[in-house]
C-alpha cells in the first residue's frame, strides 16, 4: 500500500493540493472508517501514517494497542519532523 495508491483511493487524486476542502474531508472520512476496521498490522500502519500526513491520525495509544507498534510510529513522527526542519533550514539557505 503507497501513498499514491492510497491518495488516489480515498481523494481520487495522488497530489493533496490538487484536492477540494470537500474531497479531502470526505476522504478523510472514508480512510477513518477503513482504518477502524483494519486488521492487518502493516496496512494499518500505512493508513494511520497517510492520517497523520494529512493531520488528521488518533493518538498512538489509541491508533496502535501494541508498544511496539506506537514505538514504530513515533520513530516515524520524528523522521518527518527532522525532514521538516532540514527543509526549512535549506529553505533559510535559499533566502
Amino acid at each position: 500500500m503507497d501513498f499514491d495508491d492510497q491518495m488516489r483511493r480515498y481523494f481520487g487524486v495522488t497530489d493533496p493540493g490538487s484536492a477540494t476542502p470537500a474531497v479531502l474531508a470526505a476522504g478523510m472520512e472514508r480512510l477513518s472508517v477503513d482504518f477502524g476496521l483494519e486488521r492487518d498490522p502493516g496496512r494499518r500502519f500505512a493508513m494511520w501514517a497517510l492520517m497523520y500526513i494529512l493531520g488528521n491520525a488518533p493518538d498512538l495509544d489509541v491508533a496502535f494497542p501494541d508498544p511496539a507498534a506506537q514505538d514504530a510510529a513515533r520513530n516515524f513522527m520524528d523522521m518527518l519532523d527532522q525532514i521538516q526542519r532540514e527543509a526549512d533550514l535549506q529553505a533559510g539557505d535559499q533566502a
